[in-house]
C-alpha cells in the first residue's frame, strides 16, 4: 500500500502555543489529523505531525511518502539521525541534539515502513501544504 502524508507545524511565537497538521492520502481516501500545544516551539510542531501521522498508520509496513516544508524534520530524518545515533545523541559539534526525544520516536517510527521525504517550499501555493498549514494554525491553543 502507497500513503502520501502532507505535514506542517506552527507557533505562535517561537517558543509559545502551538499547532501542528497532517494529512494522509491513500487511494481515494484522506485521513486529516491536527493537535496543539501550549507551550512548544515550530520545530517541534513540525515533528509532532510527521509522529502523528505515521503513528496513526494501521499497516504493519507501507510504503509511505511524507511532504515537509521543514528542512529541519527533512535534513533531520534523511542526514543526521544515523549520526546523532552513532554519537550518543550528540551533534557534530559534541552538543545535546535538540528535539531528541521527539527524534527517537520518528527513528522508531520511519523504521517501521518504508519511508521517504520530500521538501516543499511553504507558502508557495502548494494545494496540500496550505491545507496543512491552515489545520496546524487552527490547533494552535487559543488561536
Amino acid at each position: 500500500m502507497s500513503i502520501t502524508i502532507y505535514t506542517d507545524g506552527a507557533c505562535s511565537g517561537n517558543p509559545g502555543p502551538g499547532g501542528w497538521g497532517a494529512i494522509l492520502c491513500w487511494n481515494d481516501h484522506e485521513k486529516e489529523l491536527c493537535g496543539g500545544e501550549d507551550e512548544t516551539t515550530n520545530n517541534r510542531m513540525e515533528m509532532m505531525a510527521v509522529i502523528k501521522a505515521l503513528e496513526a498508520l494501521k499497516r504493519e509496513r507501507a510504503s509511505v511518502t511524507i511532504y515537509t516544508d521543514s528542512k529541519y524534520v527533512l535534513q533531520g530524518a534523511t542526514e543526521w539521525l544515523e549520526g546523532w545515533k552513532a554519537r550518543g545523541w550528540k551533534s557534530a559539534s559534541k552538543k545535546a541534539v535538540k528535539n531528541q526525544d521527539l527524534w527517537e520516536q520518528i527513528d522508531s517510527l520511519i523504521q517501521q515502513h518504508d519511508v521517504h521525504f520530500i521538501w516543499v517550499k511553504g507558502h508557495s501555493g502548494h494545494e496540500m501544504n496550505e491545507r496543512v498549514d491552515k489545520l496546524a494554525v487552527s490547533a494552535i491553543p487559543n488561536s
